[in-house]
């Protein structure tokens, strides 16, 4: 068994003021995909207290009850800079816009990631959670990301959902700046990519297959 650090958004605003936050399917999807191999997963969040969920992304009636035990995390969690994380095997972060705000620039989330990395750990996130690491750079500032092969929300699909305006930066166009390889399916497809022990996906629905890489390396 495995111990799985989930660490979630808790930015609730775009900068229209339009209400954002987590997207429940990136997080529910790969907790019962971790939890129902048997692995252990905690669910943190940036500043701790109840996650703030984009309306958009609310549940159906029928992944209420399927996703019931993800979604019941999000009422209190731990913020993420109060546990010890070197007991953790792997961390995770699913995507929503919050992410695009408050990972970028939470150095204490940055010095974890690296830690992870340097230790061999895992590291994996979806959709607007890759944001992290456009602020991400080593000591010498090379950027985190230089040469890794990502996947991440595109441009298109960030056009295609009215979000160019509202959010502090293009995914996709900032990853590319940092000399990412940046591998982009076509919109909403499932697009998964694995770079060593980095695992990155697109969208909402590369979820599934983001956990499934993340499965593979533990």
């Amino acid at each position: 068994m495995s111990k799985i650090l989930f660490i979630l958004t808790s930015h609730d605003r775009m900068l229209n003021g339009e209400a954002t936050g987590l997207w429940v399917e990136e997080h529910a999807v790969p907790y019962l995909a971790f939890t129902g191999a048997g692995h252990d997963v905690t669910v943190s969040s940036i500043a701790g207290g109840k996650v703030p969920v984009d309306p958009k992304s609310a549940p159906t009636s029928e992944q209420l009850i399927a996703w019931k035990d993800a979604i019941a995390e999000l009422a209190d969690t731990p913020a993420f800079d109060t546990l010890n994380a070197d007991g953790f095997d792997a961390v995770y972060m699913p995507g929503g816009h919050g992410t695009v705000f408050d990972m970028p620039y939470n150095k204490k989330l940055h010095d974890l990631l690296f830690a992870f990395d340097a230790s061999g750990r895992v590291i994996a996130s979806v959709c607007h959670a890759p944001a992290v690491f456009a602020g991400m750079r080593k000591p010498d500032g090379t950027p985190f990301i230089q040469g890794r092969s990502i996947a991440a929300f595109t441009d298109a699909e960030e056009r295609a959902v009215g979000g160019v305006e509202k959010v502090p930066f293009l995914l996709e166009s900032r990853l590319k700046e940092l000399g990412a390889q940046h591998h982009g399916a076509a919109d909403w497809s499932s697009n998964a990519i694995q770079d060593g022990r980095l695992v990155t996906g697109q969208n909402p629905q590369s979820s599934g297959a983001v956990a499934a890489l993340v499965l593979g390396l533990l």
